[in-house]
């Protein structure tokens, strides 16, 4: 598995693990968050842990008491499976948390491969986890900023990574051509540059100072426009020094200066744009969706049929969506011994015995991880291409909606 296919996955494993996190709630201060950086030693964690569970003896609830001692118990339980934290560090969020009609359960997520090293430790006992570090992980540095551009109208913003963000679209008031009577062609050819000159100032500016606080995670400033005005625009000195450094060339004609320029100015600058992944994502889920169109396609679509071409060592690129949050789970069942796997959507399905129609089943755990990372598998054993789709973009969105977010181009026609 390439090192960049590991990294998203990792990123993605964690954006599910925030997701399920910042839902979660306590009854009192009771769910305790563990942060372990990698250059903290697990005894001296256990030692803190150790303190705090005497001090936690001191709770006047008896409730709360009781669930801080379980949550530091579990956490300490779960510490003594690592020898060292790791190259990245650990994170242990345990608690009981409510799950309706004022019950509560315990729960212990742990996170041992994040996208990047924990910077500090930290200790937090709560009535919500402290997921502050691992949202910071999430943020992509990589980013262009974006500026489109006519005497009508500007907009600027960001593209990041997979997102493309609209700060502001920005109407002028420079008249037009056609001057009411009274005054002389001069100067109404001198008022409408001087209300030119104005907008071009105020767009310039309010974009640079967007981007300013931004400048060390920006790759590129990428403008384009209708017509001539970008050009005039970059040439003069309307932006700041240091932005000016990062415009890039060429400047790229679009046909709107309003949010859809930006949308197009990404599709054009999409060779330009080295670093983001806005334009290749597009480009992969548009050929999946020419093949499946064709008579004799060479892609599929579904768990299924996705299943059945990796079995044949037919796949050539594997797309999963981003949004997938079913777990391929490992069952045994009690009564007949019967072991098999299936797709759950959710942690209440759980299936009878396919064998004797048993409901006297658990989960192997062993043979249970998520869908996404399953199929990410099967594909390496082939050596087939895997790409993640974010759900940010149009053609994501449809991957995930329309084709239930597990597609594949294929090496050869297959059915």
């Amino acid at each position: 598995m390439s090192d960049d296919l590991e990294q998203q996955q990792r990123r993605l494993r964690l954006k599910k693990a925030l997701e399920e996190l910042s839902s979660m709630r306590g009854m009192g201060t009771e769910l305790v968050t563990v942060i372990v950086p990698p250059d903290r030693m697990i005894h001296d964690v256990r030692q803190h842990l150790s303190q705090e569970a005497g001090q936690a003896a001191n709770i006047k609830s008896k409730l709360t008491r009781k669930h801080v001692g379980d949550a530091i118990e579990s956490a300490l339980a779960s510490l003594n499976r690592y020898k060292t934290p790791g190259e990245c560090g650990i994170a242990l969020f345990v608690g009981h948390v409510i799950v309706g009609n004022n019950k509560t359960r315990l729960i212990t997520t742990v996170i041992d491969d994040p996208p990047e090293p924990f910077p500090s430790f930290r200790y937090r006992c709560d009535s919500t986890f402290e997921i502050s570090q691992l949202e910071e992980m999430l943020i992509d540095r990589t980013a262009y900023g974006l500026l489109v551009i006519d005497r009508s109208e500007s907009a600027y913003g960001i593209a990041s990574g997979k997102r493309l963000h609209c700060q502001e679209h920005i109407t002028s008031q420079v008249p037009s051509k056609h001057g009411r009577g009274g005054q002389s062609a001069q100067r109404f050819e001198r008022l409408i540059e001087e209300a030119a000159h104005n907008f071009f100032q105020k767009s310039a500016e309010r974009a640079c100072n967007y981007w300013l606080p931004q400048i060390e995670n920006l790759q590129g400033i990428i403008v384009g426009g209708p017509g001539a005005t970008k050009d005039f625009v970059v040439k003069k000195d309307y932006f700041h020094h240091e932005i000016k450094k990062l415009i890039r060339e060429p400047l790229f004609d679009v046909g709107y200066s309003n949010e859809s320029g930006l949308r197009e100015l990404i599709q054009r600058a999409g060779g330009l744009m080295d670093q983001i992944e806005l334009d290749a994502e597009r480009n992969l889920v548009d050929q999946f969706l020419r093949e499946v169109m064709q008579n004799h396609p060479k892609a599929t679509y579904g768990e299924k049929m996705v299943r059945s071409a990796l079995d044949q060592g037919a796949v050539h690129t594997l797309l999963l969506s981003e949004g997938l949050r079913q777990r391929r789970v490992g069952w045994i069942c009690k009564k007949c011994s019967h072991e098999w796997e299936s797709t759950q959507s959710s942690r209440s399905d759980i299936p009878n015995c396919p064998s004797c129609d048993s409901e006297n089943i658990s989960e192997d755990h062993d043979r249970s991880m998520d869908l996404v990372d399953e199929l990410s598998t099967l594909a390496g054993h082939i050596s087939a291409k895997v790409s993640l789709i974010s759900m940010d973009t149009e053609e994501g969105a449809t991957l995930n909606d329309s084709f239930g977010g597990i597609a594949a181009i294929l090496r050869y026609a297959w059915s």
